[in-house]
Parts: structure tokens; sequence; C-alpha cells
């Protein structure tokens, strides 16, 4: 099978499996990444297979919706890249990627060591960035039922992943808990360029939210 064929039975299969998914981890999160991964691609000039497969299955069986296995997506993406007959060499990477993806806390440094995998790691970021970032944030909050604010819980700087995995504060805190660290930590030109709007526009939403909640406007 061609690459090409490759990444349209992917993207196919992908779409049946999340479309409708209400956490902010749909299908539409997955086809924003896959495009703006493929853009940032272009212009770092990586290898686009492997960016475009590991974009689309980066997902498919995230550890958020798996007890925390941090195991589920690569072996997910693996066992659909067999019956794909995709090249060892490819799917090894791509599996790598999934991997290594997951923001896990403030305090633990990025693992990613491919470029193509810092590039599927930026485009997923940026999709946390932004309105859409503030979007997915609520309906995932809304989705783990998480409190949606409460001034009397400060948010944490989790050191560890377990720390981070096992953390249920309010969605508001996740701003400060994860979102807006991650403009510091794109790998790409691209991606810092793009992260900088999507960053002052949530801290722009932020302030509004708190002035709206103490009531001064």
């Amino acid at each position: 099978m061609d690459n090409d064929e490759a990444i349209e039975r992917t993207a196919a299969h992908v779409r049946e499996l999340m479309q409708g998914e209400s956490s902010g981890h749909d299908w539409w999160h997955v086809y924003r990444v896959w495009q703006t991964a493929k853009m940032i691609a272009r212009h770092e000039q990586a290898e686009l297979v492997v960016v475009e497969l590991a974009a689309l299955l980066h997902d498919i069986a995230d550890w958020k919706f798996h007890a925390g296995d941090t195991t589920a997506g690569p072996r997910a993406a693996r066992a659909w890249l067999m019956t794909l007959d995709v090249a060892e060499e490819t799917t090894t990477h791509v599996c790598r990627i999934i991997q290594d993806l997951s923001f896990k806390g403030a305090g633990v440094a990025d693992m990613m060591v491919s470029r193509e995998g810092m590039i599927v790691q930026d485009a997923d970021r940026l999709d946390a960035l932004g309105a859409i970032g503030i979007a997915r944030t609520f309906a995932y909050g809304g989705h783990m039922r998480r409190t949606m604010y409460d001034p009397e819980v400060e948010p944490q700087p989790h050191a560890d992943f377990e720390a981070y995995k096992t953390s249920n504060g309010t969605t508001i805190n996740h701003f400060y808990e994860k979102l807006l660290l991650l403009k510091d930590r794109m790998h790409t030109d691209t991606a810092r360029h793009m992260a900088r709007e999507r960053h002052q526009f949530m801290l722009q939403f932020l302030e509004r939210f708190f002035a709206e909640w103490e009531g001064t406007i």
C-alpha cells in the first residue's frame, strides 16, 4: 500500500472511531492537528508520512480515557498500522511519537526526540490554545465533572506525571497548570509564532473571566 492510501484509510478509520466524542478529543480535534502538523512540516522539511500518520493516530487511545495507561495509544496505533502493512521503521517512529506526545506536568521535561514528533506535539499543543483551546478546556472539564472554578483551590505545579495524572483540579486552574505554559514549550519557529497570539487571547479571556466573577464589569 502506498503512503497516500495509508493516510487516506487512516483518516477514515479515525473519523469513524472518534466522530461525536464530547470531551474535546473528537475527530475535529484530530483533523485540526493533522492540518496544522502538515503545514508546519512543510516549513520544517520533515518526513510528511510520519507526521501525518502520527497526527491522525495520536488520540485514538488517550491515556486520560484508558485508566492512565500510557501504552494504550501506541498499541492501538501499531495494531492499525499493521493492518495496512506500513513499514516497520515508519510504524515504530509513529508509535514513539504517540508514546511521548502528551503533556505530563509542569515539572516534567518533554521527551520528544525526532523532528517529526516535535511537529506533531506542537500542532497538538496549538489546538489547546486560543479560542478553540478555551472551548476544549471547558468541554473536557464538563466531561470529567470538574468544578469550573473555586478561588479557594490553588493551581498545582505538578512535579511529576503521577501527580498530573491523578489531579482533579478546577477547569480554570488547568490554564495555569498547563495551557499558559505551552507557548514556551513549542519546538518549531512556526508554532512559536502561532502560539503567541493564541496565548494572548487566553490571557484576555482570563482577565475578563475574573472581572465578571468578582462582578466588577
